[in-house]
Order: C-alpha cells, then sequence, then structure tokens
C-alpha cells in the first residue's frame, strides 16, 4: 500500500481547525488526522503541506518509521508547530490501520481497560453564586468533575480591559494577581459550603503566576480538597515545582503546552505533578502520546488531556481511544461543538453519565466533509493578550 496524496484543510465551523486527509492507492481507503494549534493553525498546514511531500509514495502502515522520520527528517526538531504538524499524520495513519483491520484504535493499542473516560466541563460565572449555578447545572446534567472558575482565566484577578489595537486584534486583559490570589479562596469556600465536600471540582490557574505566588495559591486551596490545581506555573519554571510542591498537598497538574517528553521527565521523575496535561494532538499523536504516558506510570503520574474547545473532534477522538486503554488515566477535560463543526467533522465521540465513550467504527470513528469545511472559510484569530496595571506584557 502507498501514500498517494495529503491533502490540508484549515477551515472555521465556529472555531478553527486544522485538517488532513492521507490517501491511499488502495481504493477508498484513507485516515483523517488534525493539527489544530490555536492562533497558529494556518502554520500547522504550511508546515503539514511542506512534510507531506515526503509521504508520497510510503507505506502508510509504518507508523512508527513514518513518526521517526518526520521528527529527524528536518534537523530542526520538535516545537508545537511541527509536533502538531505530525501529530495529524500520525493520528490518519492510524485511522488508516483501523479501517484496513475493520477495528477501531483503541482495540489495535491493546482494548479497553474501562468502559468510558471520565470527563469534566467548566463551570463558571462572573461571582460565586454565578459560578455555583453553572457548575449545578453540569453536574444535574450527569458529570461527576467540574472545573470552576470567576470569570475567564484570571478571575478577579482581571481589573480592566483594553480595546484591540487594530481591527482583527484581540482585546488586552489587564491582570494582577494579588485580586487573583484573594478572590480564587473565596470562590472555594462559598463552593464547598454549598456544594458539599464530595462534589469533585478543579482550578485553572492558566500559568499567570510567580512561583511564590503559586505556592500561596496552593496552600490556600487545600482545605478545600481539589480535584488539582491546574497550570499554576509555566513549564519555564521547571525549577520552583519543588516550592509549589512542598507548599501544599493540593493535587497539581500541568503539560498543555508540553510538546515534548523530554520536559515531562523532569515532573515526573521528581514526582511534582500528579496529572498530566498533554494531548495526541501537540505531541506528535498517538505514537508519542502513548510513549510519554508509559513514562509517566512508574511515577504514579495520571492522564489529564487537555481538551477544551480549541481542539476539534478528530483530536478529541485520538485522545478518547488512548485514555480508554492506559492504566494511568485520570481525567480528560471536555467540550462540546457546534452543529456546523459535527458537519464538517461526522463521527464525534459521545458522552453517557460523565464518561465519554470511544468510537466503535473503524479507525478513530471520523471523517472530513470536504465540500461542508469549504464553506466555513479560516477566520483570522489570536491568542489572548494580558497586561499587567503598569503596561508590561504578562504570562498567559
Amino acid at each position: 500500500m502507498k501514500i498517494t496524496e495529503v491533502r490540508v484543510f484549515v477551515t472555521c465551523p465556529g472555531r478553527n481547525y486544522t485538517l488532513v486527509k492521507i490517501m491511499t492507492d488502495e481504493p477508498g481507503l484513507y485516515g483523517v488526522g488534525e493539527g489544530t494549534l490555536n492562533g497558529s493553525e494556518t502554520i500547522v498546514a504550511e508546515a503539514l503541506r511542506h512534510i507531506g511531500q515526503l509521504l508520497i509514495g510510503r507505506d502508510p502502515q509504518r507508523i512508527e518509521d513514518i513518526w521517526h522520520l518526520l521528527y529527524r527528517q528536518g534537523y530542526w526538531r520538535g516545537g508545537p508547530i511541527f509536533m502538531a504538524a505530525i501529530a495529524a499524520v500520525d493520528m490518519a495513519l492510524w485511522d488508516i490501520k483501523g479501517k484496513q483491520a475493520n477495528l477501531p484504535v483503541y482495540q489495535l493499542l491493546g482494548g479497553k481497560a474501562r468502559e468510558g473516560v471520565l470527563v469534566y466541563r467548566h463551570g463558571h460565572g462572573r461571582d460565586p453564586i454565578e459560578c455555583e449555578d453553572s457548575v449545578r447545572k453540569w453536574l444535574e446534567q450527569g458529570y461527576r468533575v467540574v472545573r470552576a472558575q470567576i470569570g475567564d482565566y484570571g478571575g478577579a484577578g482581571v481589573v480592566d480591559s483594553l480595546p484591540p489595537v487594530s481591527p482583527g486584534t484581540p482585546s488586552t486583559k489587564i491582570f494582577e494577581p494579588v485580586n487573583y490570589l484573594m478572590g480564587t479562596p473565596k470562590l472555594f469556600e462559598h463552593l464547598r459550603s454549598t456544594l458539599g465536600r464530595e462534589v469533585e471540582l478543579l482550578h485553572d490557574a492558566h500559568e499567570q503566576l510567580q512561583p511564590i505566588e503559586a505556592a500561596q495559591l496552593a496552600k490556600s486551596l487545600e482545605p478545600y480538597r481539589l480535584f488539582f490545581l491546574e497550570d499554576p506555573l509555566m513549564p519555564e519554571h521547571r525549577e520552583s515545582w519543588p516550592i509549589l510542591r512542598q507548599a501544599s498537598t493540593t493535587p497539581l497538574a500541568i503539560g498543555e503546552i508540553i510538546t515534548s517528553r523530554w520536559d515531562c521527565l523532569p515532573l515526573f521523575m521528581n514526582k511534582w505533578i500528579d496529572f498530566i496535561r498533554i494531548k495526541p494532538l501537540h505531541v506528535g499523536g498517538i505514537t508519542e502520546a502513548r510513549k510519554i504516558l508509559t513514562l509517566a506510570e512508574p511515577f504514579n503520574v495520571r492522564s489529564a488531556f487537555h481538551g477544551a474547545a480549541d481542539i476539534g473532534p478528530i483530536a478529541q477522538s485520538a485522545s478518547v481511544s488512548l485514555q480508554t486503554v492506559i492504566p494511568n488515566f485520570g481525567v480528560q477535560e471536555w467540550t462540546s461543538y457546534s452543529d456546523a463543526a459535527h458537519e464538517v467533522l461526522p463521527g464525534a465521540c459521545q458522552v453517557q453519565d460523565g464518561y465519554a465513550l470511544p468510537n466503535e467504527r473503524p479507525g478513530l470513528g471520523m471523517d472530513i466533509n470536504e465540500e461542508a469545511a469549504a464553506r466555513y472559510p479560516y477566520q483570522t484569530a489570536f491568542m489572548p493578550l494580558v497586561r499587567r496595571r503598569d503596561g508590561s506584557m504578562h504570562v498567559y
């Protein structure tokens, strides 16, 4: 079998997605993958068109060999752009292999270790009472884990907003950490007093704190029994994780912008985290994500794959397929998609009683409707901007 064509699409059925369809010389047999990288979708698409030329004429069944070919071919390797592009190809190759075997991908990975993948949704509001109402909404729908936030990322720390500098560019949030550090414990004090201690709640600091501030936050949240505290530090603050770890027994999670096993290893080996937030989409696909989770297992680090709205249904299916089979599973972040997204990408995984069910159709169980994708052209988009009150740029 040979690869005959690599088709790349950037479409916006509500959100921008970077997609790939790998065609073979076997009639009707092709695979679909996703390389979406929020704010950089067209850049990943160009990377896919470039490396896609190396795939023509190769055997799509040689997944491991093709992975290393793409990773090493350019000498300059790694980074979010190329790892997302490799992930798109890797997903499509697993999709082809599943269709060839007439089995869902999770069966090729060893079969079910669980019947469903526990997922969490996002609860938020302008104040603790609105946030409580949002959390209750998800609990009433059968979800068992909910992330709780005041407003957008930064919560009470967002003290102002500036308009875009030019049309088509994002507005700028003004963030002050003292407000955030004071407001977040008050949120969870309210939620625990109204919802009880049994409800599983978590919180995302979104890497906006300095190390000592993160330690203060983790310590202040310890009485409220979080499922985990997400991204209290940037990955670049690796040497400061011991300060955070020693400050509190609050479980810690990080990894949604990590793209390399080499960045994960110190977190595992030093037992600085409890959950790793990578996902196949941004670390090079199913092939590499499974290796990273194998490395995590002996250090008691569980998966908590990133799965916000900037990740499309194909990448979501890949995440569910892998987390159905790994022994060290924790939880999966979850989002729902627009009708337009389902039109472009039919076959998304379904949730039942708070658990995502893996696709039982061959491969990843997904498809790309090319005609529908063409009706939703790419829309220019950027990640949000954050500054401090004095005008200096802030982490996000």
